[in-house]
């Protein structure tokens, strides 16, 4: 059997829950190794086994099986690879992750993100890229995977007014979520993260496009590993310089997952979750009037007294989407169906109005 090199392995993230699994799973497949996969692409991956890159493809086995659970291997997934009698690599196996982000697409198809993660990095510039409501958006994401957030605000030398920037984020985010302000290009940068960059710890950057995440990869390697871009001035907007997501190492033993920047998202949220991520709703609603209160319009709700407004409309709209996603095919087709039927009494009673 396939010994666990376990100082190697740690050096791309390897814990002692994940290595129990991989020992189990050596035993019962021995001419196999143990990988971390780097880089997912459509038809081949890239994986790491602690001491060397290796290029392969996914076992259609393996494929099949992921495909008919809606699945499918992810950056930062652990599993089993073996050579076979050419020279090429298959990756054959895959642990169930110990943590995922996932999202949901317009159809409310759940696609995962990353796996196994520790610590998600929100980033956010201070210039043209602040924005509450995406901060909050992200939160949802994470908090809803069990995964640790910390938001990190970028380009301090862009803000006009970083007081009222700052007091604005504290009064949004949850007291439980730290926050750093840094300089993204700065090595200093380094020094204000190493409280989540412990040896073995994997760690994801999320942001939109501009937000400054490729310059912070490459300033924790210490060398380039990202194209980065200068933001639009217009409206600040960045380009997509980072394609795809890839796992790196860090010099101080910790991991690193690049991803490419996203403006809009939906969070993969359940009731509890998104109650986690709004936790001053949450805790207000018990002082409501009415035990079903909406927040809305009822009389006697101390949510719509408490809450900043802006806030207030996030919350319903993140609701929205999280109510939408558990929706059956035909509920859908369904709501659909309403939506226009309203949309069409509404124009006649428009025309109506204008005796059309």
């Amino acid at each position: 059997m396939q010994k666990l090199q376990f100082e190697a392995l740690r050096r791309i993230g390897l814990t002692l829950a994940v290595a129990q699994e991989l020992i189990h799973l050596l035993e019962q497949h021995p001419g196999c190794i143990p990988v971390r996969v780097t880089e997912v692409h459509r038809e081949t991956v890239r994986l790491d086994d602690g001491t060397q890159d290796l290029p392969a493809r996914r076992m259609p086995s393996l494929a099949r099986g992921l495909a008919d659970q809606d699945d499918a291997v992810a950056v930062g997934d652990w599993g089993l690879a073996r050579c076979d009698a050419h020279g090429d690599w298959w990756l054959t196996h895959c642990l169930q992750p110990f943590s995922a982000l996932v999202r949901r697409d317009g159809d409310g198809l759940r696609h995962i993100v990353v796996s196994n993660v520790d610590t998600a990095l929100l980033v956010m510039g201070l210039d043209l890229d602040f924005s509450l409501r995406r901060i909050e958006r992200f939160l949802a994401l994470v908090q809803a995977s069990g995964v640790r957030p910390v938001v990190v605000l970028s380009k301090p030398d862009l803000c006009a007014d970083m007081p009222r920037a700052l007091a604005q984020l504290q009064a949004r985010l949850p007291a439980d979520v730290p926050h750093v302000v840094l300089d993204g290009r700065n090595a200093a940068a380094a020094e204000v993260l190493a409280p989540w960059l412990a040896p073995a710890q994997t760690l994801v950057l999320l942001g939109s496009s501009g937000a400054g995440k490729s310059t912070l990869a490459n300033t924790l390697m210490g060398h380039a590993v990202q194209e980065t871009g200068a933001t639009r001035e217009g409206d600040g907007r960045g380009r997509h310089t980072t394609t795809s997501r890839s796992l790196h190492r860090l010099p101080g033993g910790a991991c690193l997952i690049d991803t490419p920047g996203v403006r809009t998202l939906r969070p993969d949220a359940s009731e509890a979750s998104l109650a986690a991520s709004f936790n001053d709703v949450a805790r207000l609603s018990l002082q409501c009037r009415f035990r079903d209160c909406q927040h809305r319009g009822e009389p006697g709700c101390a949510v719509r007294e408490g809450v900043d407004g802006d806030r207030l409309n996030n919350f319903h709209k993140l609701q929205r989407e999280m109510r939408r996603d558990t929706l059956t095919a035909l509920e859908r087709r369904q709501q659909l169906s309403e939506w226009k039927a309203r949309g069409r009494a509404g124009r006649a009673n428009l025309r109506a109005k204008r005796g059309e």
